[in-house]
């Protein structure tokens, strides 16, 4: 017996990715799509729902707000760029929690809390997809080589001889290691050293200027000498991956 789920979010591409992650698990059957809490309301009113895939901040009614008014409630696992929701998600019984972007692997992940744990979930592999490894490097902390993905990082700082690598859920490493051969390893068209100081990667900028760049609530300046090629590449001269 199939689940029956239901996507809600404003962001078009976010709503286009788990579809296609819904595509691919045989258990889950995608009933409806919505851009706004409202309209989904409206759906399950008419249409049964077991599953629903939440975002947070739309408009009208947040994810969080949403959920507080729906009675019954089906099973619910966040998909949120935003890490700050965590605790109070929890307190509403969902799910899961599920930080954009979103890893196939976490997706599936957050199933298996959905369906029966002695079952594995069949994956349609008919169009021969197979999820690309996630990139990481290993750095040295704690004497031990801890695995860190690339998609993960919020910033990186240089200390000296040290370099504390930031992880967006707000955890850090810290490493005995040059920043200058980290930016060696870091692929070019994803990170960018802004400061003698710091590297950040550019799909993790919020908002910028001519002094600095907000990584969430962190603003980190430009150095002087990094100014024209950062502005460059803010400013649309290379595409921000």
């Amino acid at each position: 017996m199939s689940i029956k789920c239901m996507i809600v979010d404003d962001e078009p591409l976010a709503g286009e990715v788990l579809e296609s992650y819904v595509d691919r698990v045989e258990s889950l059957e995608l009933v409806a799509m919505c851009t706004n809490a409202v309209s989904a309301f409206d759906v399950l009113k008419k249409q049964q729902v077991d599953l629903l895939f939440l975002d947070i901040q739309m408009p009208k009614l947040t994810g969080i707000e949403f959920l507080k008014v729906i009675n019954p409630a089906p099973k619910v696992i966040f998909t949120t760029a935003y890490r700050e929701y965590a605790v109070e998600s929890y307190e509403l019984n969902v799910v899961d929690y599920l930080l954009k972007p979103i890893a196939f692997d976490r997706f599936l992940m957050a199933i298996n809390k959905v369906v029966d744990k002695e079952h594995s979930i069949p994956v349609d592999d008919s169009n021969d997809v197979i999820p690309e490894d996630r990139p990481y490097l290993f750095l040295k902390a704690d004497r031990k080589m801890m695995k860190v993905y690339l998609d993960e990082i919020s910033y990186i700082e240089s200390l000296k001889d040290y370099v504390r690598v930031r992880t967006i859920d707000g955890s850090e490493i810290v490493s005995l290691q040059k920043i200058s051969y980290l930016e060696q390893k870091l692929p070019e068209d994803c990170f960018i050293r802004i400061h003698r100081s710091f590297i950040v990667p550019l799909r993790r900028i919020d908002a910028f200027s001519s002094t600095g760049v907000e990584i969430g609530e962190k603003e980190i300046p430009i150095g002087r000498n990094y100014k024209p090629d950062v502005m460059k590449v803010l400013n649309g001269d290379k595409s921000i991956l």
